[in-house]
């Protein structure tokens, strides 16, 4: 299935590796509050310092506005990776040019150097091939370990690749591994889950999912607007009403595939304190809203979980940042992480779902990227792993 060379492929003692990472981490007065994306790269980052490499690391972080900007500097970043590996850790105050140069040529075997934000140049966006020559420059080998990136064609996840010979990272192979297994020949029957605010943003991953998958769950926002192409009022309910003539569409074609709520979770403000009663699904009365699906959904999801082969979920049940409104999401985490299924799970809020439930252990597989598993699941090519070379 994947037919991409990898670090394992390729000799890189003595050289000099530049590794696209995910570095993307939430900071907060100069500390890292989760590293979760940090620690994915470890398994890389290590095998190429094992194996005799100078690496060197480079990440976009945050959206600064194509110019340097201290509060998106990778500075703390690399302070925080000194204290995840055993090897030392050094800063390039510039991700190109003759400070990056400079720091790149006296890199020793078994050390690291993370270089500064890419996102301070506005040609990396713009995959400017002079700012992918001068990543190149930097090192003899690329390797992209950055799946979370890997659906933006941009100057260190694409064009970089043209001008270094250029292998996958072990996360980005166990990521498409996973994924990529899941459309093309999942063990059956394979149920995907899908919720979150807006169809909009998943129209493509439901209509290649409808083809693909053996039964399609949707819950959260999103279900509001098949409620509303079904012809129910939904009171102050979030609807896409650009997106409704497309969900009559996706009705119509995933008929028998599609599964929506059964009940719902009506709440008379958008706030964890406000009144809230259990409905079955119909029309909502203005002044209510819906927050969640009910408990009646998550038994009927869940029995369709419990019988999966494979299980790929995208996108909460509900506002589960709120607890009174969590349950949906939390009862169908359970039953994904208890179904004995090939799980995996996609996308920031799906991911803070099956971690804050604590049954992240009990998933096959945790996606570190949200946009990138989403044009997977659309079947789309990714950029930054097109660029790779083949087996």
């Amino acid at each position: 299935m994947f037919n991409k060379k990898s670090i394992t492929d390729i000799d890189v003692s003595g050289k000099k590796v530049l590794v696209r990472v995910d570095f993307n981490v939430p900071i907060k007065e100069g500390k890292i509050k989760d590293d979760t994306r940090m620690t994915a790269a470890l398994p890389t980052i290590n095998y190429l310092l094992e194996h005799g490499a100078s690496v060197i690391l480079f990440s976009h972080l945050g959206r600064p506005k194509d110019e340097p900007d201290p509060q998106f500097s990778l500075e703390p970043v690399a302070k925080h990776l000194a204290t995840l590996i055993s090897n030392p850790v050094k800063f390039s105050a510039d991700c190109i040019g003759e400070v990056a140069e400079k720091a790149a040529a006296a890199l020793e075997p078994g050390e690291v150097l993370v270089l500064e934000n890419t996102r301070f140049y506005k040609a990396e966006s713009k995959n400017d091939p002079e700012m992918s020559k001068k990543f190149a420059k930097l090192a003899d080998i690329y390797v992209n370990d950055a799946f979370g990136s890997a659906h933006r064609a941009h100057a260190s996840t694409e064009g970089v690749a043209q001008y270094l010979p250029a292998v996958a990272g072990f996360l980005m192979e166990k990521e498409i591994r996973y994924l990529g297994q899941a459309v093309a020949d999942p063990a059956r029957p394979f149920v995907a889950i899908l919720g979150g605010a807006k169809i909009s943003d998943k129209i493509g991953v439901i209509d290649n999912l409808l083809e693909k998958a053996d039964a399609v769950l949707i819950g959260g926002g999103m279900a509001n607007t098949f409620f509303k192409a079904q012809g129910f009022s939904m009171g102050d309910s979030l609807v896409e009403a650009e997106a409704v003539e497309t969900a009559k569409e996706l009705l119509a074609k995933g008929s028998g595939k599609l599964h929506l709520p059964v009940d719902m979770v009506l709440a008379n403000a958008f706030e964890n304190d406000a009144e809230r009663k259990v409905v079955p699904v119909g029309n909502v009365t203005d002044g209510w809203r819906v927050l969640d699906i009910g408990p009646e959904t998550v038994k009927e999801f869940s029995k369709v979980v419990a019988s999966a082969g494979t299980v790929v979920w995208n996108g909460p049940m509900g506002v589960f940042e709120m607890p009174n409104f969590a349950k949906g999401t939390f009862g169908v985490a359970e039953a994904v992480a208890n179904s004995g299924a090939v799980s995996i799970i996609g996308g920031g809020d799906s991911v803070s779902a099956i971690n804050q439930s604590g049954l992240s252990d009990k998933v096959t597989h945790i996606s570190t990227g949200g946009g990138a598993s989403l044009e997977m699941l659309e079947g789309k090519i990714l950029p930054g792993l097109a660029a790779l070379q083949d087996k």
